[in-house]
Parts: C-alpha cells; sequence; structure tokens
C-alpha cells in the first residue's frame, strides 16, 4: 500500500527496440522481444489511472520511435494523469516537426541519455555514429518550442567516467537544471556480459561523479542526483542521492512487456543490491542500498568502509 504522502509514479516500458545500441544497456538481451501493441499500452494508461497514479514515465528501449508515442501521450493526459514524462536517447527530436508533435500532444518532461560531452565518447558508447549530433539537435528544436522541462541522466561506466565533469559542464551550459549520474547495473544485460570492459570499481568511479555534483552545486543547480552508489563513498552529498530521493518521494511500479514489478524500491534493495558485513554499524546502514550483487560477486566488498 502506497503512502499518501507519496506521488504514485508508474514507469510504463513500450518495448526494448531502440535506434541506439548502448554497449551498457539494462535490457540489451531483450531488443528482440516484442513491444506492447497500442491496445495493450493505452490499456496500461488506464489501468494507471484507475490505479491513481500521479506520474507516468513512458520508456523503452526508445518510446518516440513508435508511430502511436503521440497518441499514448496525449491519452494520458485526456484520461487525467496529471504528469507524463519521458525518457529518451533524444535523437527523434531532431526533427523539428516530431519535438513538434510530441510537445503538442502534452508531454510534461523529457530526460535525456547523455553519455559524454562529445560525439567521440557519446556515440562510442552507444554504438551510434551521429546520435550525439542528433541528441543536441534536438535539445535546440525543444529549447525553440520554449520546452523548458528537460532533464538529463547519464551512465557512469568506465569508458565516460573520467569525461563526467567535462560533461557536467556541457549539462550547465545547456541549463540542464534535474540530472542523474547512474552508476551501471551489471547484474543484467550489456554491462554483465563484458563486466570488465564497462563497470568500474566505485572507488575509481566516485570521485569523478563527485566532482560533476559539485559543478552542478557551484553552478546552483541542486537537483543534481547521483543512483545506484553506497553512501560511504559519498559523504557530504547525502542530499544528493537519488534512492534516499526516491524512498521518500515515490511509490513506483515497473510494467513492462515481459513482468510488472508493484514496487520497484523495495525489491532492488531486496533483489538487485546488497549490504554486507563491511556495512555494519555503520552510521548509514538503514539508508543505503550497498552496491549491486554482480558487483560484489566480482570486486568483493572491500571498497565499503562503514561511517562511524
Amino acid at each position: 500500500m502506497k503512502e499518501k504522502t507519496k506521488k504514485h509514479k508508474i514507469v510504463l516500458f513500450a518495448g526494448y527496440a531502440c535506434s541506439n545500441r548502448c554497449v551498457f544497456c539494462v535490457n540489451a538481451d531483450k531488443r528482440g522481444l516484442p513491444g506492447k501493441t497500442t491496445g495493450e499500452l493505452l490499456s496500461s494508461i488506464y489501468a494507471a489511472q484507475k490505479k491513481g497514479a500521479d506520474v507516468l514515465e513512458i520508456i523503452g528501449g526508445e518510446a518516440t520511435m513508435r508511430p502511436d508515442f503521440t497518441a499514448l501521450v496525449r491519452a494520458a493526459k485526456d484520461v487525467g494523469i496529471a504528469e507524463v514524462v519521458c525518457a529518451t536517447n533524444g535523437r527523434v527530436f531532431a526533427d523539428m516537426a516530431m519535438a513538434r508533435a510530441i510537445v503538442g500532444a502534452g508531454i510534461d518532461a523529457l530526460v535525456f541519455s547523455i553519455h559524454g560531452p562529445s560525439a567521440a565518447i557519446h556515440d562510442a558508447l552507444t554504438a551510434s555514429p551521429g546520435s550525439f549530433s542528433e541528441l543536441m539537435k534536438g535539445l535546440a528544436n525543444l529549447k525553440k518550442l520554449g520546452f523548458k522541462r528537460v532533464g538529463g541522466n547519464t551512465t557512469v561506466v568506465k569508458g565516460n567516467m573520467r569525461a563526467l565533469p567535462a560533461l557536467a559542464g556541457l549539462y550547465v551550459r545547456l541549463g540542464i537544471r534535474n540530472v542523474e549520474y547512474i552508476f551501471v547495473d551489471p547484474n543484467y544485460g550489456g554491462a554483465r556480459n563484458d563486466f570488465s570492459g564497462l563497470v568500474p570499481k566505485i572507488s575509481s568511479a566516485a570521485p569523478y561523479m563527485r566532482k560533476a555534483l559539485g559543478i552542478g552545486l557551484a553552478a546552483g543547480f541542486d537537483q543534481w542526483k547521483a543512483r545506484y552508489v553506497p553512501l560511504c563513498h559519498f559523504r557530504g552529498f547525502e542530499a544528493q542521492i537519488s534512492e534516499m530521493n526516491e524512498r521518500r518521494l515515490f511509490h513506483t511500479e515497473h510494467w513492462a512487456p515481459d513482468f510488472i514489478n508493484t514496487d520497484a524500491i523495495v525489491s532492488r534493495g531486496v533483489v538487485g543490491r546488497r549490504r554486507t558485513e563491511a556495512c555494519k554499524g555503520c552510521a548509514r546502514f538503514h539508508v543505503c542500498e550497498g552496491l549491486w550483487v554482480e558487483y560484489l560477486k566480482r570486486y568483493g566488498d572491500h571498497e565499503l568502509k562503514a561511517i562511524k
């Protein structure tokens, strides 16, 4: 049962097809699965409204690729869902007509996935030449349309962690006030398949993540966050840890073609992440989720240091 003080958020996975081929994608092994039909998605939207969803996040894969995407957004708004958002690779917005149509359908917010400060880094990680140029054009088109509710997210891997401060500078120049730096999930998909090539040690990545957060704070952007990190590596940044904010603000469900998770926040702590013996006695023990299970299998827990 969700608490009344929290917003009810339903994340609706339209399917796993995508115009990028991100090497770290958690859904890399699901790209061949069939997506939901328009009818199925409309039924899910109506069900979300009846269940009291305050926020509907439509994602993929890349949901904006779908010919029915604007109809889905419009339907969600028509049934009265207060906030309809989409996480996107941003490429479709390079087409001004598409950008105008999606904005006109009533989308409330967009989150652009930007994985490097340059085409060289971003395109290498998306395995899609030209993807950085298209997303930058998409951002420019949205600015021309006067659409301001644009956030960003960056998956942190070996190939971009040292560039995070430079990427933070780009986010500042773009005026993106809500950003998440997401430590890669190696439990599934691309990062599990190429763990050694993609997954950095948290002790190596955290300094760059902290520096990026600091750049945001210095620019007055206090809504930049780090996600999926142990708190012992982010002392002084506790207010900028996504999971801590998420638990306080949302009850989150995930509805996908191949699964339904009615409490994504609780299940992540039970199944996906772990605290270990090294965490016992830590002052942050009850609010920290620790590290990914697969990470602990490969790297162990010696980087975890209990906060006294």
